[in-house]
């Protein structure tokens, strides 16, 4: 026996409800909109509430125990133990790959940073060249003496 006075799907009444909820108080329209397109599952058709368990239940599988398949690959056999071996050589040849790359990157950044002192210090000699008037030692042992 359903028991809910109104059908979670997008009516008139369900709409007019949801407006109502947002200008009385806005989590009221929220849980409207919530009822609305998830309230099958909450003593709606069976058949669609076991539709959502199966597809839950195949996306956990999927993803495994692990957290999500993107992230870690897939591990599972193929079935064909060739196949297997070349995949997991071209992912081990991949993984060197993206090694080598982070080291060319690190290095990339390494040799902008040495860019980046050079200039400051090439600003800074030339600043100190102005102020002191371009006398070649600006830190020396005539520092304040005036010749």
């Amino acid at each position: 026996m359903n028991t809910a006075i109104v059908k979670p799907q997008w009516g008139p009444l369900t709409i007019a409800l949801m407006v109502l909820g947002f200008v009385v108080w806005w989590p009221l329209g929220l849980a409207m909109l919530a009822y609305i397109l998830w309230g099958e599952m909450f003593g709606g058709s069976a058949e669609k509430a076991e539709g959502f368990v199966n597809r839950s239940r195949a996306w956990a599988e999927r993803c495994g125990p692990r957290g999500h398949a993107f992230r870690h690959g897939f591990h599972h056999s193929s079935g064909n133990a060739a196949f297997d071996d070349y995949r997991a050589e071209q992912l081990r040849r991949l993984e060197e790959e993206r090694k080598r790359l982070d080291e060319e990157v690190n290095a990339f950044h390494e040799y902008m940073r040495n860019l980046r002192m050079a200039k400051d210090r090439e600003e800074f000699d030339r600043f100190m060249r102005d102020r002191n008037g371009n006398r070649p030692n600006y830190g020396g042992s005539d520092h304040g003496q005036n010749a």
